[in-house]
């Protein structure tokens, strides 16, 4: 493919998902209803010193922040992303292997959800260049990876999501700490491997102007998590997912250069959520949480979380 139209294609993806998103917010009910519906979303902020964490109380949520993803509760359900269980209102937009959706219960004040055609289980490792390749498609916005046990409502189906680049606290953090939060423990001249720092949760950052260079930092970092002393661990310290270590993922795509966050984690939710009523936070921590905005679909649990809840559940579940 001539380097022209590449780009031409490229430019295409990008003006047909926000074509996409218009159609679908004007026509389709639950869409606009649950995207107006963020225009009153509660928000606080705590301060970190140097980067402060949010919280959100957004009821529409309760779908992913209640999912139970166990082998039974997936068994017994159809699956949401295959094509012949989608609501006829969702509309797509093609990506070679996989589907561009909205996503009918949104964070982002745009927000996607991109399942593969074939319904085969979440695991990055294989497809990992697919989401280089689709930053790259939807440079408008960033792409994101929740873990079978990081936050995915559907880990039997392999997806991404996708949404407005600049609403992630971490993104936008990681430009002013740079300088001052970051150890380099690699660089091969197209690629840079960071570690952020003092940051509550353990961060990996890969820049790289190069897809291969960045795939084989990422396949050595991911060898780095795949022990099982390195697995993610249940409530009982079962083993959660021995099949890929416990990460949460996020990719932009800016001046010929990708950037990817990649943050491990050792355990899928906190014991406030399933804590008694008066000690209980409903925070099931997937990308979003872990990149600085804590999400609840529960008012009251909205009220009264404080700096010290914030600082255990990131405890809790990061590396």
């Amino acid at each position: 493919m001539k380097q022209n139209d590449s780009k031409h294609i490229l430019q295409t993806i990008n003006l047909n998902v926000k074509q996409l998103f218009q159609e679908q917010v004007s026509n389709w009910e639950l869409a606009r209803v649950n995207f107006a519906g963020l225009q009153t979303v509660k928000s606080k902020s705590f301060s970190f010193g140097d980067f402060e964490v949010k919280v959100q109380f957004n009821p529409a949520r309760i779908v992913s922040s209640g999912a139970k993803t166990d082998a039974k509760s997936i068994a017994a359900r159809p699956c949401f992303l295959c094509t012949s269980n989608r609501p006829q209102q969702q509309k797509t937009v093609d990506f070679g292997d996989y589907e561009i959706l909205v996503n009918p219960f949104p964070i982002f004040p745009e927000h996607f959800t991109i399942p593969r055609k074939e319904h085969v289980a979440q695991q990055i490792l294989p497809i990992f260049a697919d989401m280089l390749q689709l930053a790259v498609a939807m440079d408008d916005y960033l792409v994101f990876y929740n873990g079978p046990q990081c936050g995915a409502s559907a880990p039997d189906h392999m997806h991404f999501q996708a949404g407005t680049k600049n609403f992630l606290p971490l993104v936008n953090d990681y430009k002013g700490l740079k300088a001052t939060h970051t150890d380099l423990l690699s660089d091969n001249g197209e690629t840079q491997l960071y570690r952020l720092k003092e940051y509550l949760r353990t961060v990996y950052i890969i820049e790289s102007v190069g897809l291969e260079s960045a795939k084989l930092t990422f396949e050595n970092l991911y060898a780095q998590f795949s022990s099982p002393l390195s697995l993610g661990r249940g409530v009982g310290g079962e083993v959660l997912n021995a099949t890929e270590p416990m990460l949460n993922i996020v990719c932009t795509y800016e001046n010929n250069r990708w950037t990817v966050f990649v943050i491990p984690r050792k355990a899928f939710r906190p014991w406030q959520y399933t804590a008694p009523e008066n000690e209980q936070l409903l925070i099931s921590p997937a990308t979003v949480e872990m990149c600085g905005i804590l999400i609840t679909p529960v008012e009251t649990h909205f009220e009264k979380i404080n700096k010290n809840d914030i600082e255990s559940i990131f405890e809790q579940v990061s590396i």
